[in-house]
């Protein structure tokens, strides 16, 4: 038997209870009950399966750890952008490497009134993950007389009272983040942003996984991702399925990767003899029949060239890393009816190539030149 007590408040418990000067360096998740409150469960053991780690996670994992040592305050990280393209991976990477210097992990996976004031309490250095905090957090509205979610974890990010801790948060869609999160470095040191892999990160990617018989696959999957964006959980799959003897063709008709409605491209037509002319943020369906029609301004504002194409016509220009349609593929009209100068000079500009490009999410670092 063991009796603990609590301010003057006696409890009894069996002789299977231990207890610790610190929380030891596990991972746990945060738990509630009605009768015991706030708890923490032991969670699964956290395990990276990757043979090789892509990208720069390491690197950053390492800057993190670094700049955490350093700081004498909190310390909190954004780990934004779309599903399975590596911020689970990053979290599990820094998880790890956070648990083998001394310092347990604890994942909050729900908002539950008054976590803020729970975590505050733990007295030690803790890495702190709030999973999918846009739906976790964002998506939650306040109980009447409650303060907003996301709200409530302010002056948790910002409080040293209780042991210097690590915050890390992952979301798919920034939109839903408090404003007093975004653009906050005092609370939020850093802002690691996740991006689709590039056509070069893919071909490494892909000669890493595939049987060295079906690389002459590679080049239609990158053909393919500069039409749809394909994350690292597609090109495990699509890997997975090449492996098995499938053609790439074949295989992409029956994973579940599909075309849930049109995308957004840029269009730009170049010239032999002047400067190129540009379409932003065209709804483009590559596996449509249809003819596609586009219309062009020669000053950015007066459409007076139209250009109709077919997207079976489309090839892969692996220089420029970009989708283009050969100017022989290309039915060109101009506006009649416009000023007859302005119209003559554009007739005399001889159409080269039209180039396609999937538009990416704004950039939401500066990048100085």
């Amino acid at each position: 038997m063991k009796a603990i007590k609590m301010g003057t408040k006696v409890e009894i418990y069996s002789d299977m209870v231990k207890t610790y000067d610190a929380l030891p360096a596990k991972a746990y998740v945060v738990r509630f009950g009605k009768m015991d409150g706030f708890y923490l469960e032991e969670y699964v053991q956290i395990e990276v399966k990757e043979d090789k780690i892509y990208g720069h996670h390491l690197e950053k994992v390492n800057k993190v750890l670094q700049t955490y040592e350093k700081f004498d305050r909190n310390l909190g990280v954004i780990l934004s952008g779309h599903k399975g393209i590596g911020k689970s991976l990053f979290a599990k990477l820094l998880s790890v490497e956070a648990i083998k210097k001394d310092i347990p992990m604890i994942v909050v996976d729900r908002y539950i009134p008054g976590i803020a004031t729970y975590i505050e309490a733990i007295d030690q250095e803790i890495l702190v993950l709030f999973d999918e905090f846009d739906k976790t957090f964002g998506e939650i509205n306040a109980l009447e007389g409650e303060m907003e979610p996301q709200a409530s974890l302010l002056s948790l990010f910002d409080g040293i009272s209780q042991g210097k801790k690590l915050f890390v948060i992952t979301c798919n869609d920034i939109r839903k983040l408090n404003d007093y999160i975004i653009n906050r470095p005092g609370r939020f040191h850093y802002h690691f942003r996740f991006e689709c892999p590039s056509a070069e990160e893919i071909q490494i990617y892909l000669t890493d996984k595939l049987d060295k018989q079906y690389y002459g696959e590679i080049k239609y999957i990158i053909e393919f991702s500069r039409k749809v964006d394909l994350n690292y959980d597609c090109l495990r799959a699509i890997a997975f399925e090449i492996n098995s003897g499938e053609s790439f063709r074949k295989a992409i008709q029956d994973l579940n990767i599909i075309n849930m409605m049109q995308e957004r491209y840029n269009l730009i037509l170049h010239f032999k003899n002047g400067p190129a002319m540009t379409v932003n943020g065209f709804n483009l369906n590559f596996f449509d029949e249809e003819e596609v029609t586009v219309d062009f301004a020669e000053d950015n504002y007066n459409e007076i060239l139209c250009v109709k194409f077919y997207v079976q016509n489309c090839t892969y220009d692996r220089i420029g890393n970009q989708i283009i349609v050969p100017a022989n593929k290309l039915t060109i009209s101009y506006d009649e009816d416009y000023e007859k100068e302005l119209v003559e000079r554009v007739k005399k500009l001889v159409p080269d190539y039209l180039a396609i490009q999937k538009t990416r999410e704004k950039e939401v670092h500066y990048i100085l030149s």
